[in-house]
């Protein structure tokens, strides 16, 4: 529960529903002319309030931001190419890592999508920082959920949103518009996980949902199968050796989950399920069979994140746990990574090589642990303190990091030398603690597009530049970029 205090903030500069010019520019079809306009961002005046959540030992606190904006501006010509081939024949990104995987049933979608060339973009930066960090303003702010957003994937030409509701929302791009929406089940969907052409849906009811994504029929997004299947329920359930104790006179098969599902991930052809009942599931992705049930932690899992064939597991009992697997056996523990003691940690991702992990925790910390060459053994790296509350969220494009936290900024990092971590920016215009966050994959004018969803119900859109460390704090800079952009 949210408890906000009234107070007099700067008025939102993108009203709700709306797509910042900047966006309509970049997503137009046809040629611009050169257009002028300045972004502002500055940060709201304070933050007080406080937030309770299961696992999660929050604190109330009360902030003074000092204000600070950025006045660039932008000089823009966009020109039309031709449009790329069909994007759900390139592989998503599942919500944790970013990375793609290739599927062969890919090619039953035809959507298409448009590619727009920046012929040239100039950034004349003129501010003044008192943390050596910049703030940044949305480009689009995505408004349809009636509850507060649990979760975002990329899913080819489309973005898609889950919250309380059992409805997860589809937003096509590039206009950033209300696609479709599907969903079945009891309570809110908490986690997504996309791969080819194949959507799965965590739930509160324990449950996972599987969807296939065709552009051949009326329903695009079409129900398939749940998780467990009626298939392997029947398998199983006549052997009593097949229950085992959830709770106090209560039982269940070892192939269901006894709790709201919190995490998904997707690597190797394996699907990954985390939940509140402590446990990590292992299923077949060729024919959705549960192979595996670990009894992994000694409280709640809130993040798993796979690479390199190892599956990072974070709980609230304060440690990112390490699984893996030799051939055909079964999952065994590699390693474990200890946090602060007393401190849930609430997310955790990887870097594409699988050298570093970082995890985010209760007390606002971000911490970082170096894997050996074999990655069976980790030590810690650094330990920064990023937020002021509790991390919920975390999002890794090559050397940038992203942290989503309760105290509804989004904190800008980069990855140098021995995994540290060195702030290059803040984010603040969400009114509601961050729950997730989604980086697209693919350049947009030198840097990437950064999805974030938040309590306060709304979605929204930002560009984050690669080259963030490199800007000077002090002194106008001018940049000049020429990068094709593909706004999927």
């Amino acid at each position: 529960m949210i408890e906000k205090h009234q107070q007099q903030l700067n008025p939102p500069l993108v009203e709700k529903g709306e797509v910042d010019p900047l966006y309509q520019i970049l997503s137009n079809k046809k040629s611009v002319s050169p257009l002028y306009f300045p972004l502002t961002s500055p940060l709201p005046h304070s933050s007080f309030f406080a937030l309770s959540l299961s696992h999660v030992p929050f604190s109330r606190i009360d902030s003074e931001r000092e204000e600070k904006q950025i006045h660039p501006m932008v000089d823009l010509a966009v020109s039309e190419i031709k449009p790329s081939t069909p994007l759900l024949s390139v592989a998503s990104s599942t919500s944790s890592t970013g990375t793609s995987s290739a599927s062969s049933e890919a090619n039953d979608s035809s959507a298409t999508s448009l590619r727009f060339e920046l012929q040239d973009v100039k950034y004349q930066l003129s501010c003044t920082t008192l943390s050596g960090s910049y703030s940044y303003r949305s480009l689009a702010i995505l408004s349809g959920h009636i509850g507060s957003v649990s979760c975002l994937a990329l899913c080819g030409e489309f973005i898609l949103s889950a919250s309380q509701g059992k409805d997860i929302i589809v937003w096509q791009q590039p206009d950033l518009k209300i696609f479709t929406k599907f969903g079945q089940g009891d309570g809110s969907v908490k986690a997504l996980a996309t791969v080819g052409n194949q959507v799965f849906t965590a739930h509160q009811d324990s449950r996972i949902r599987v969807w296939k994504v065709s552009r051949r029929s009326e329903n695009i997004f079409r129900l398939v199968d749940t998780l467990p299947t009626t298939k392997d329920y029947l398998g199983k359930f006549m052997k009593q050796s097949n229950y085992v104790q959830t709770r106090r006179n209560h039982k269940k098969l070892w192939i269901e989950h006894a709790d709201s599902i919190s995490c998904l991930t997707v690597h190797n052809g394996l699907i990954y399920s985390g939940s509140w009942d402590k446990t990590l599931k292992v299923w077949r992705l060729s024919d959705l069979k549960c192979l595996e049930s670990i009894k992994a932690h000694d409280d709640a899992i809130n993040g798993l994140v796979a690479s390199n064939g190892i599956v990072y597991s974070a709980s609230a009992d304060g440690k990112i746990k390490a699984w893996g697997k030799e051939g055909k056996s079964s999952h065994s523990l590699k390693g474990i990574l200890e946090g602060h003691k007393d401190v849930s940690l609430n997310s955790v991702i990887v870097s594409e090589d699988g050298r570093w992990v970082y995890g985010g925790g209760s007390d606002g910390y971000v911490m970082a642990w170096e894997g050996s060459g074999n990655l069976l053994s980790w030590k810690v790296a650094c330990e920064t303190k990023a937020h002021q509350m509790a991390v919920l969220c975390m999002s890794l494009m090559g050397e940038i990091l992203c942290s989503g936290s309760a105290d509804k900024s989004i904190g800008i990092w980069k990855r140098e030398a021995y995994g540290e971590l060195i702030k290059v920016g803040v984010i603040s215009g969400h009114e509601g603690p961050i729950k997730c966050l989604q980086a697209s994959t693919r350049n947009v004018g030198g840097g990437f597009l950064l999805y974030s969803g938040s309590l306060d119900k709304s979605i929204r859109v930002w560009w984050v530049p690669n080259n963030s460390a490199n800007r000077d704090d002090t002194s106008p800079t001018e940049n000049a970029v020429k990068n094709s952009i593909n706004l999927c």
